[in-house]
């Protein structure tokens, strides 16, 4: 069953009448519903169209939270094979909110490493909702070190409202774990490329996006802070998050804009949890165009054009 949000409630109206309409239907066979159905799905097809043509960025924002949206383990199971999951970061724990491994994407040997958010109750909090403690990233600092040792290209795949910030977590390191991360991103002398596939929240999400190429599927979102946490430390009042996310440049248009993602990924209408396969499709055409430009550059010229890269993002937008 279909979850539509509140900005989706006069579709979810259309859709659910076409539903009843068949189900009398099917219950008395004499009845003859399906012209008016066909019609009320061609209203429900052109509001859709409506809805999704001008989405504003608090509406981008709550289409990339969409519970039925693709994770990383749809991605993972759907575009590479030979898929071996490594687990822990040989000091405390296993953060299952990060998952990675060796795999193979096209028959190329690579590490995949990404944010899980979980897709029903329990498994979202094994996931603990996609938010990584410090093990987490240090369990991706294991894994992309290990692929810089054999030479494996590294895809991140990112969807997380940023790393978690409780008290254990901040004992235990966090934001020297995020650093170190980040550090490692940028030290790695392999293709790294990322996929922002739904939020891409703070340092959480730049612990993984610190890449030679940055891709975000059209509906996602990337910025420092939550939209709510924003207006809960400009205006004191959380429920001005519709302005925050206006003020804060989080969208895909807006991202490729500044400089700071490379690509846009299109999502089916309606966001891609309508056709979870034809996303993920799109992810992996993206992720393969990008590991080209990559192919042939040495372990010295990647390193200094991911460097390079990020000291001038912004610039372009700044300079506009």
């Amino acid at each position: 069953m279909t979850q539509y949000l509140d900005f989706e409630k006069p579709l979810a109206e259309i859709e659910g009448k076409a539903e009843e309409l068949r189900a009398l239907g099917r219950a008395n066979a004499e009845m003859d519903v399906e012209s008016e159905a066909k019609a009320l799905d061609a209203k429900a097809v052109q509001l859709l169209n409506d809805l999704y043509k001008d989405l504003t960025p608090w509406r981008k924002c709550q289409v990339a939270r969409h519970p039925e949206r693709p994770h990383c383990q749809d991605y993972i199971a759907a575009l590479f094979t030979e898929f071996t999951p490594l687990a822990g970061d040989r000091n405390f724990a296993d953060d299952h909110a990060v998952m990675g491994g060796l795999a193979r994407f096209e028959d190329q040997p690579v590490m995949v490493i990404g944010h899980e958010k979980g897709n029903d109750t329990k498994s979202r909090i094994d996931r603990n909702f996609g938010m990584a403690r410090p093990e987490g990233y240090r369990k991706a600092i294991r894994l992309m070190e290990m692929a810089g040792k054999f030479g494996l290209p590294v895809i991140t795949l990112v969807d997380t409202p940023g790393a978690y910030p409780g008290k254990g977590a901040e004992e235990r390191g966090q934001s020297e774990a995020i650093a170190r991360s980040t550090e490692k991103c940028l030290q790695i002398g392999v293709p790294l490329v990322s996929v922002i596939v739904g939020e891409g929240g703070s340092g959480g999400a730049v612990a993984f996006a610190t890449a030679n190429r940055v891709a975000m599927l059209e509906h996602s979102v990337y910025s420092v802070i939550t939209p709510e946490g924003c207006a809960s430390i400009l205006w004191k009042d959380s429920e001005k998050m519709r302005e925050a996310a206006e003020a804060m440049r989080m969208t895909a248009d807006e991202l490729k804009a500044l400089g700071v993602i490379d690509r846009i990924i299109p999502e089916p209408r309606g966001g891609a949890h309508r056709d979870k396969a034809a996303t993920i499709a799109a992810v992996g055409k993206s992720i393969s165009a990008m590991l080209k430009e990559l192919a042939k550059k040495d372990g010295g010229t990647l390193v200094n054009d991911r460097r390079q890269k990020f000291l001038n993002m912004g610039a372009k937008g700044l300079a506009a």
